[in-house]
């Protein structure tokens, strides 16, 4: 998955605002601990971020 998609992923779920503030401080488990933007800047591939969100989130499976 391209950060590109991410990133609209992110903002078709969350809303473009909370998308970033969301990625910045909520610090998940399943990401050892890290926030989203820690993630993805500690090399985590874009697409194993996002199934992160998606369980932790309870993102709908269309959105998945």
């Amino acid at each position: 998955m391209r950060l590109t998609d991410f990133w609209q992923r992110m903002a078709d779920h969350f809303g473009e605002s909370y998308a970033d503030s969301f990625a910045r401080d909520h610090v998940m488990a399943g990401l050892g601990g890290r926030t989203v933007r820690e993630a993805l800047d500690a090399g985590w591939d874009a697409k194993d971020v996002w199934r992160v969100v998606c369980a932790v989130m309870d993102v709908p499976a269309e959105k998945r």
